[in-house]
């Protein structure tokens, strides 16, 4: 009786991390779990890590793919649970994470995700600050208000349905472009547990890739509002001048500072 959950991580050259990912995954201690790994060909060792666990895997694949939201949406394409989520492959979720969100799910049926809390990791695993995470909803998130880790995000499949694939011209913010598309059709809602761990790290793309990110929140928010002038292109201005030089371990304490 308890709804299959499909677990996708995509994954690229991260065997550096990908083992304690899987891991993470495979000792929830959720029943009814189906976990599907897409490696994009990668070329270190990161397929002989996939291989020690192919067994308890349901499906996966390592070859040449357009990326990571290309590689989310062929593991979605492989999936049957009736709730979903993926997990980077240099992410982690903490112990009971899984039970938590379809507990969540089951109490709120009506809303099309939820989401707990993720701590900040360096790449040793050290926790150095905690995502801020809040309540929020369509307009707020129009805004720039955003406050929804990834990582620990769990939605229906009757809306990815409605709403997916993730549309493939974006690379940086393909979770922001489904939050968006979400909550146009039900509420989001937040559970204030600790679910997952988000990894900042040299190669990461949320570390490096900061200035393509927003250029494609922008578009998003053309979409839903028209070109006039958003908060999001405010907040990206801000981003650049203010602390974007400044060292990730500063940027999470300043950021947490101006967020709570």
């Amino acid at each position: 009786m308890r709804p299959l959950v499909s677990i996708v991580t995509p994954s690229y050259n991260q065997a550096r991390f990908l083992e304690r990912t899987i891991e993470s995954v495979l000792s929830q201690d959720y029943p009814n779990i189906e976990y599907i790994i897409v490696d994009g060909a990668s070329s270190d060792d990161s397929v002989e890590i996939i291989k020690k666990y192919a067994n308890q895997l349901a499906w996966w694949v390592s070859e040449p793919d357009q990326g990571q939201t290309d590689a989310i949406n062929k593991g979605f394409a492989h999936s049957k649970g009736e709730i979903l989520a993926w997990l980077n492959s240099d992410d982690t979720y903490q112990s009971g994470a899984i039970s938590q969100a379809v507990e969540a799910l089951l109490a709120h049926p009506d809303a099309a995700l939820v989401y707990g809390d993720t701590n900040l990791i360096d790449e040793h695993g050290q926790v150095i600050g905690r995502f801020p995470t809040r309540q929020t909803n369509l307009h707020k998130i129009l805004r720039g208000s955003v406050h929804i880790p990834q990582q620990a995000t769990f939605f229906y499949s009757r809306f990815w349905r409605l709403v997916g694939p993730l549309d493939p011209s974006f690379h940086f913010a393909m979770d922001y472009d489904l939050w968006v598309r979400l909550a146009n059709l039900a509420p989001l809602v937040y559970i204030p547990s600790l679910w997952a761990n988000f990894r900042l790290h040299g190669q990461g793309k949320s570390v490096m890739m900061d200035d393509r990110c927003y250029p494609e929140m922008i578009r998003v928010y053309q979409r839903e509002r028209g070109k006039k002038m958003s908060m999001l292109e405010v907040r990206w201005y801000f981003r650049r001048v203010l602390y974007a030089w400044i060292p990730i371990h500063l940027r999470v304490k300043l950021r947490n500072l101006i967020t709570h």
